[in-house]
């Protein structure tokens, strides 16, 4: 029982992170139908940035705060020099600029940051809360509710306000939406920067935890399109319960068998939706009348 606690704990952490990275995917690709490859670079930058600010003699909180809105300047960029002059191209040509300003941005990280592992100090203390015999990091509760926030925010956010209901204008019908006086381009802008600011935080929020380096980002971006790829590509719930499922299923995995293969979870999910379910749990498949 108490490993059982343990193991749930360790997968309900490390879920939230996933379906935060899922919900970046999910953001992008419904505002532009693009699947920005670059968003675990957002999570590595949010990390990094604030490990070094840190280290510069800037208050953790400040170095944070930073952080996040230097990596939102830096989504609201790629989508403005490189997403935007290639309005237009196959989706295979925008994924591939995603992919190349992925490399870019940990080429950049390299040289202004290193190749070490950094941590952050937890918010709330190292010493582990006892439950039910299993221990618990403070921190770990500290990602799972600041995830729970986020979720809930932004679902207020697409579901109560004008701007939100833009955003689901756009997802639905572009060229409808412009027709009725949405300016399309400022909300896929908008849909680039919340996703940036979304991954600084988990990135912030999982350095005290799995550490971060300037390559980290590559596979957390993988293990989140494989939660977008389970929960249904365009499904904000689905990139939720996708991720929380990937982060069980890997914590299962390496407690009951052997953490030697964690990290191929994702790419085996990935290989299973694609033959068996390609809509994903909660994805709708698309019909086209010709």
């Amino acid at each position: 029982m108490v490993e059982l606690l343990q193991f749930i704990s360790s997968g309900l952490t490390v879920g939230a992170i996933y379906a935060l990275v899922a919900l970046g995917f999910t953001l992008i690709y419904k505002a532009s139908d693009i699947i920005n490859f670059a968003q675990g670079e957002f999570v590595m930058l949010g990390g990094m940035t604030t490990v070094f600010l840190a280290l510069a003699g800037v208050p953790v909180a400040l170095a944070a705060v930073v952080a996040i809105i230097v990596t939102t300047a830096i989504g609201l960029a790629l989508h403005r020099f490189a997403i935007e002059p290639a309005r237009g191209a196959s989706p295979v040509v925008l994924i591939m600029i995603t992919i190349g300003a992925s490399i870019f941005l940990r080429g950049v990280a390299q040289i202004i940051f290193d190749k070490r592992f950094h941590s952050l100090p937890p918010m709330f203390g190292a010493d582990p809360i006892l439950l039910g015999g299993a221990a618990i990091l403070p921190q770990s509760l500290v990602v799972l509710a600041s995830a729970t926030a986020i979720v809930t925010l932004l679902w207020l956010f697409i579901d109560r306000t004008l701007l939100g209901k833009a955003v689901l204008a756009t997802a639905a019908n572009r060229l409808a939406a412009r027709l009725i006086g949405i300016n399309t381009r400022n909300i896929v802008e908008l849909s680039f920067a919340v996703s940036a600011a979304i991954g600084a935080i988990a990135g912030i929020l999982i350095t005290p935890i799995a550490l971060t380096s300037y390559d980290v980002g590559t596979l957390l971006a993988l293990k989140g399109f494989a939660a977008v790829m389970l929960g249904g590509i365009g499904s904000a719930l689905g990139a939720v319960v996708g991720g929380l499922v990937i982060g069980m299923i890997e914590a299962f995995g390496a407690g009951y068998f052997s953490s030697n293969y964690k990290d191929a979870v994702a790419f085996l999910i990935i290989l299973v939706v694609l033959i068996f379910i390609p809509q994903g749990l909660f994805g709708r498949a698309k019909v086209e009348r010709v």
